[in-house]
């Protein structure tokens, strides 16, 4: 840590991001980067364990990236943020989360393994966010090694529009064949080409634009561990990107959390992205996190360089910085200026029960366990007082693995997990109303709500077609609020309700009795009582999956994917291998790599990907499994509270339509 000073003000500020499926040489190729900006005097090594990023002992120990680290460096008078994302699939969430502040984003490819299963789930991720993309073809040095394979793969699975740029762009002057190949991609350039033949700044400029308007993506390669292409790559890099911060330094100030870590001091550590305007030091800011604002004091800001860092006393668009002060906010949600929440793609699969040691009070170990869940949201810890447990939910078996390591490290308890369970969904077949009513003596509150199916993947949504002459505004804010404030559980196996319209139809509120929480009990039972009525339907995670075997194991492998109710295209013979490219039940999946290895003796090779929810093929059997009990779930009832001669009185939600002292609307939308 150093002394408090103001940062300077570069030419440009650019965050960028390296990805790739593990292993490509991520975290090699940034120990490059750094070692030629003169950022580190020495080159470390993953299987060195001395790596500048991979600072974690439980990722030295595994020689994989597991959380997110950011470097700083400088090039030609510009400032750079570098960030090593996880490549594994199970810790995905947290290579999501870092998307959202990137200016540009580096794809490393193995030009041996070629395009694999992770690769193609991010770009599709990065094509989502809108991220400028320039890819890196790594590893030419070793055997197997053929870069035009990679580019052919390149432009059949992900993007035409690439342009191979080799040795460097020296003066801003490109070759003759990369000039000939970006006008190609541009009617305009072509056309000013075979008028006027190649002016470099114009297509330097061109190219910069293309670039950034995601209508071309440059590709380099080269060996990070050899190092060999890295100050072309640099030199490329710097030439072909640019930001615009300094024209948004004097609005106001706006920010975006993209992580949340604790110091050895317990301190909350919150990192951000200030996307305009300036932060300083004791600033009061307001923060957008579960749709309500809080004002909270910046009392600190730290600039990260590794495990090191130095403080500041303020900071500008295109910073990254981490801050002290902030104790509601959580990874997507925005600071200052109001931004739209963020909403990752990655969800959680699995869940688990907690094992721990029987003299340690389960308030005790939740308490550790919403640190970290503070840390990677997507835990979601929580008490069931059904299994009376805590349970955990997850990507995959790894991410319990590092979760276990994680706690025996920061906690010095040794927890064990009970088996996975698959982390079902709940949704609704068609559309219907549903009516809640909480009047015990001396509350009061009505809401009418119709509910509908939603899009794949949508999750829930709330929209209002109420009037503000029978609902003020204020009311209507809270009812959103109370929507989207838990996690609402279907009735057939008390999992999370998904994809569904919430629409606001009516209600009241009395004048003198109602208060707060009148309406979220009216809201809650209101969405249950809906559910009671409707045709539900159980949704299971699926993986999309690549498997690569021998040609005379193909036979076998497709009789395995029926059995386990997969599906998969037609297979593609690659010389004496065969790919075959599907989908499929996470729960009939999820263990396969391993029965895959036996059955092809070790020479079949299998990636997953998470592929989004579809519906349960043995819905039956799931929930006989569960044996969810709707009515001992005294947190979600669907029954409301009428009130006679001053006392409340309960009324079954097969009944309540009777009680109702709102007229019904129909609704159609």
């Amino acid at each position: 840590m150093g002394e408090q000073r103001e940062e300077k003000n570069p030419k440009k500020r650019i965050c960028m991001g390296l990805l790739a499926h593990v292993d490509a040489g991520k975290t090699t190729f940034s120990e490059q980067l750094l070692y030629h900006t003169h950022s580190i005097q020495k080159l470390g090594r993953v299987d060195h364990k001395n790596s500048f990023l991979d600072t974690h002992e439980i990722e030295r120990n595994r020689g994989i990236t597991i959380f997110s680290d950011q470097a700083v460096f400088q090039y030609q008078n510009s400032e750079y943020y570098l960030i090593d994302t996880p490549g594994h699939i199970d810790f995905s969430a947290e290579m999501e989360r870092v998307l959202q502040v990137l200016d540009y984003a580096v794809i490393l490819i193995s030009c041996v393994e070629g395009i694999q299963g992770h690769t193609q789930t991010i770009w599709n991720l990065l094509r989502k966010h809108q991220i400028p993309t320039f890819f890196f073809f790594n590893k030419i040095d070793r055997t197997g090694a053929d870069v035009f394979r990679v580019l052919s793969e390149v432009r059949q699975k992900l993007t035409p529009n690439i342009c191979y740029v080799t040795g460097n762009l020296s003066g801003k002057e490109m070759s003759q064949a990369l000039a000939e190949e970006i006008a190609q991609q541009n009617d305009i350039l072509l056309e000013e080409y075979l008028t006027n033949g190649y002016q470099p700044d114009i297509w330097l400029q061109t190219a910069k634009q293309a670039i950034l308007d995601g209508e071309l993506f440059p590709c380099m390669s080269g060996s990070a561990l050899q190092d060999i292409g890295i100050q072309e790559f640099l030199e490329s890099f710097d030439l072909l990107t640019d930001t615009t911060y300094h024209t948004v330094e004097q609005q106001p100030f706006a920010g975006r959390v993209y992580k949340v870590r604790h110091d050895g001091q317990n301190n909350r550590i919150v990192y951000i992205k200030v996307l305009q305007g300036q932060l300083r030091v004791k600033n009061f800011v307001d923060t957008f996190s579960n749709n309500q604002i809080t004002t909270e004091k910046i009392n600190e800001i730290r600039i990260y360089n590794g495990t090191k860092y130095h403080q500041v006393t303020m900071v500008s668009s295109g910073n990254i910085c981490a801050v002290t002060g902030l104790s509601t906010v959580k990874p997507g949600d925005s600071i200052g200026k109001q931004l739209k929440q963020t909403v990752c793609e990655a969800v959680p699969m699995l869940t688990s029960k907690v094992l721990y040691p029987t003299e340690i009070h389960p308030k005790t170990m939740l308490k550790y366990l919403q640190i970290l869940e503070d840390e990677e949201p997507m835990l979601e810890v929580s008490w069931s007082e059904l299994f009376q447990e805590i349970q955990v939910k997850i990507m995959g078996k790894m991410q319990l693995e590092i979760l276990q390591e994680v706690i025996l490290e920061r906690f010095g308890i040794q927890v064990c997990f009970g088996e996975c369970r698959i982390l079902y969904r709940e949704t609704i077949v068609s559309p219907i109303y549903g009516y809640g009513h909480f009047e015990p003596l001396r509350h009061y509150a009505e809401v009418h709500l119709h509910l509908s199916p939603a899009k794949r993947g949508s999750g829930i949504q709330f929209q209002s077609h109420c009037s503000t002459d029978i609902l003020g505004q204020q009311i209507q804010n809270l009812i959103r609020t109370h929507v989207f404030e838990k996690q609402h559980k279907g009735i057939l196996l008390g999992m999370p309700l998904t994809d569904v319209m919430i629409t606001l139809l009516n209600g009241r509120a009395h004048i003198k009795h109602t208060e707060g929480g009148d309406f979220r009990e009216a809201v809650y039972r209101a969405i249950r009582q809906g559910l009671e009525q409707a045709d539900n339907l159980i949704l299971e995670p699926y993986y999309r999956f690549e498997i690569e075997v021998n040609s005379n194991d193909m036979g076998k492998v497709l009789s395995d994917i029926q059995k386990r109710h997969g599906c998969f295209e037609p297979p593609m013979i690659v010389g004496e291998r065969a790919i075959i490219i599907g989908r499929g039940p996470v729960a009939c999946l999820m263990d396969y790599p391993a029965d895959l290895i036996h059955l092809t003796r070790g020479t079949g090779m299998i990636q997953l990907s998470f592929d989004g929810y579809e519906s349960c093929y043995n819905p039956e059997e799931v929930i006989e499994q569960i044996g969810y009990d709707k009515v001992r779930d005294l947190e979600n009832v669907s029954d409301s509270v009428f009130c006679s001669h001053g006392s409340g009185f309960v009324v079954k939600w097969q009944q309540v339509e009777d009680y109702l002292h709102c007229e019904k609307v129909a609704f159609e939308g």
